[in-house]
């Protein structure tokens, strides 16, 4: 009799983890996605100065990018990759942080988000890089282009900047990669086989020659500390790795490390 309530129990306890497992793999785009669609006519209204730039990538196709531009002749362009939420007009705010130092900030939506169509895959994430790229060099040199990525798009301004030279790759929360932030989550299940998108940032940080400055807070509840640290061994010489102590996953600008840093950076 115990030897079947103990076999009835693992079953259980079996079937409940292919369940959940099952649930990750088909779900997990709306678990780690959250992107908002606007209509192609509407108005985002943003308070500093911008334009916004849709490009035809292919037949029915839109990627947009919002350009938030200076006052006077910008000394350089941020391109500007942002998380997993919404659209740019979530991430907006974060514009005067660039352009008060004389750079202009461009932000692209990925595949799905604000204005951009088309669908979200890995290879569209870096093939739209590598577009969002060119369209910056029509106007600036390598040296004057700053790779900016945060959270999801540290990923990809990463992979970006290992086949592309730029001023200097910042990221803000990244990840050692995908798979390895649903592992913290889901500790117990494959996920190296259950999630689609991988974004090895750890491989690609190898392949940047230009210098690279992180920031990660030690309270990020999405991105924890532990997993963003990872990427600390393979930091050339030169490369930073701040610490903001307390800081979480969406509050590093508030913090006057954070502010006095980027001043720094963008007033070379």
């Amino acid at each position: 009799m115990k030897k079947k309530k103990i076999t009835r129990w693992l079953s259980i306890v079996l079937m409940l983890y292919c369940l959940i497992g099952i649930g990750i793999y088909y779900g997990q785009d709306k678990i780690m996605f959250k992107p908002e669609t606007v209509a192609a006519d509407y108005n985002y209204n943003f308070h500093d100065r911008y334009k916004e730039v849709n490009i035809p990538y292919t037949t029915g196709i839109n990627i947009n990018i919002v350009q938030f531009t200076t006052d006077s002749t910008p000394k350089g362009v941020v391109l500007y990759f942002h998380g997993n939420m919404r659209n740019i007009s979530r991430y907006a705010h974060h514009a005067p942080t660039f352009t008060k130092n004389g750079y202009e900030v461009w932000m692209i939506d990925y595949p799905g988000y604000g204005k951009s169509t088309g669908k979200f895959t890995e290879k569209e994430l870096y093939d739209w890089a590598l577009t969002f790229y060119k369209l910056a060099r029509a106007r600036f040199a390598p040296d004057s282009i700053i790779l900016y990525g945060r959270s999801l798009g540290t990923g990809i301004a990463t992979q970006l900047a290992s086949v592309r030279n730029c001023k200097r790759l910042i990221l803000e929360t990244p990840y050692y990669s995908f798979p390895s932030i649903a592992g913290t989550y889901f500790p117990i299940y494959p996920v190296e086989r259950l999630i689609w998108l991988k974004v090895p940032t750890w491989q690609y940080i190898q392949q940047v020659t230009d210098p690279i400055t992180i920031f990660h807070g030690t309270n990020d509840g999405v991105i924890r500390y532990s997993n963003g640290s990872r990427l600390k061994p393979f930091l050339k010489t030169g490369d930073e790795f701040i610490t903001i102590e307390d800081g979480s996953h969406n509050n590093l600008g508030d913090y006057p490390q954070y502010q006095q840093k980027m001043d720094s950076l963008l007033s070379k």
